[in-house]
């Protein structure tokens, strides 16, 4: 996929979610104010309702203790006797002493004129009422009255018994009786419904479209790196195996020549060349196809008990005397006490092969190699420090993956399919070690390895 293709892809996107988030912004936000101008007539409408209710129980409480003083040939002035201590309970003051012997006479009195005044002020709730009994410091209640459609008001087999005592502070000086209404329950104010949980729902949503959005654009980023990384090995592998297949079909040409057939030296050095280059198209591909078979299946070790100051050694000895040039050295600096440790002798030895050739391939000037060892943290510490071109910060991370190479245009000047540390890494930790490296563009690159100790 194109840069541009994937601008395209991200730009869509952004202005997908945009709209998502818009869309879902104002109808949370339409909603938040359906809601309040719901809760503001409700409560407007609970407001209405709790006067109207309440001017209903003080007309109907005045007209009982109208009645009680009626036939008592009393007609005081009824206009603040009624007070209301809650929303659903009222106190009615009496201005008579109350005789305790024709207390229960007076309780059922006044219940029938409290059922009679409900039904004329459409009233229709539960009700308990008591009188207070200033001889006993106490009031004394009536019964529970409940309502219904079809019966009216009817005595019920419970009782709100002295719960409503507890909750008031009664006065000793005077006479009164109380009515309480259970069922009904009028707040100052309506409890607003929770209005962060759409935002919530807004937020978590969006995080949850971004987190899916953001991983959509790294797989597509991914997805462009390994076909760059694709298409970067495929022109490697082209330039890697066109080399030997030139040398082979010229030296061939050379040969079918006719004034060749009589010079068997020379017909002995194209033959030679052939079979060389050959072996290195042979190579190649055997490479290629057991780096895939490595990545497929997993790698069985051979491990044998292995001192890998003598392995190191043999190997500068290999690169001194084939691969390096005329003012190249490799310095040794073994510094571990316990070098003999348990590895796969073959793979491992791939490893450091891989490692120095790489640090003579990247190497602009003669190539001055540092290897040193050391024990650290119950293992064996290899370190392989270069002089050679270095490394791009932002490739450091890359160079271990499969067919990797560092981007270098249409310049082929280094052989290589990228398969060497992608190799050397998995038999690194295959062996439960691992590796880092650092380095510097100019300046050179330092692989570190630790392998741990012998169990």
């Amino acid at each position: 996929m194109k840069f541009k293709s994937i601008n395209t892809v991200v730009i869509l996107g952004i202005i997908s979610l945009v709209s998502i988030l818009v869309v879902q912004l104002t109808w949370i936000r339409k909603t938040i104010d359906i809601q309040r101008t719901s809760i503001a007539i409700q409560e407007k409408e609970d407001s209405l309702n709790q006067k109207q209710f309440s001017k209903d129980v003080h007309v109907a409480l005045r007209n009982v203790l109208r009645d009680v003083y009626k036939e008592k040939g009393d007609s005081s002035d009824f206009t603040d006797v009624v007070k209301q201590v809650r929303s659903n309970y009222f106190v009615v003051d009496i201005n008579e002493e109350i005789n305790p012997y024709k207390l229960e006479t007076l309780l059922y009195y006044l219940e029938t004129l409290l059922t009679r005044e409900f039904y004329s002020q459409t009233i229709h709730q539960d009700f308990q009422y008591g009188i207070y009994d200033c001889f006993r410091d106490s009031i004394v209640f009536g019964n529970l009255i409940k309502y219904d459609k079809v019966s009216g008001y009817v005595h019920a087999k419970d009782s709100l018994g002295n719960a409503t005592s507890e909750k008031l502070s009664w006065k000793q000086d005077g006479h009164y009786f109380t009515v309480i209404f259970p069922n009904v329950k009028f707040n100052s104010t309506i409890e607003t419904p929770d209005l962060i949980s759409p935002w919530m729902y807004v937020i978590i949503i969006g995080i949850l479209i971004f987190l899916f959005f953001g991983y959509t654009i790294s797989i597509m980023l991914r997805q462009k790196r390994l076909s760059e990384i694709k298409n970067d090995f495929i022109n490697n592998m082209t330039h890697e195996l066109k080399t030997p297949i030139s040398t082979i079909a010229l030296s061939s040409e050379m040969i079918l020549r006719d004034d060749n057939s009589n010079d068997k030296e020379k017909i002995l050095r194209y033959v030679s060349i052939i079979h060389k280059e050959n072996k290195r198209l042979e190579n190649q591909v055997e490479r290629v196809l057991n780096v895939a078979k490595l990545d497929q299946e997993k790698i069985t070790l051979k491990k044998s008990l292995v001192n890998f100051h003598s392995l190191i050694e043999e190997a500068k000895e290999n690169f001194t005397l084939n691969q390096l040039e005329k003012d190249g050295d490799i310095d040794l600096q073994l510094n571990a006490e316990n070098s003999e440790i348990n590895v796969d002798v073959v793979h491992i030895t791939n490893v450091m092969y891989n490692l120095l050739d790489n640090a003579i391939k990247y190497c602009d000037v003669s190539p001055k190699i540092k290897v040193s060892t050391k024990n650290l943290n119950n293992g064996l510490w290899i370190e392989i420090q270069d002089n050679g071109i270095g490394i791009k910060k932002e490739d450091i991370k890359l160079i271990f993956d499969k067919f990797y190479r560092v981007p270098t245009g249409n310049l082929h000047n280094v052989k290589g399919f990228g398969l060497g540390l992608f190799y050397v890494k998995l038999i690194i930790e295959e062996h439960h070690g691992k590796i880092e490296v650092k380095s510097k563009p100019g300046e050179g690159t330092t692989f570190s390895i630790w392998l741990p100790a012998n169990e």
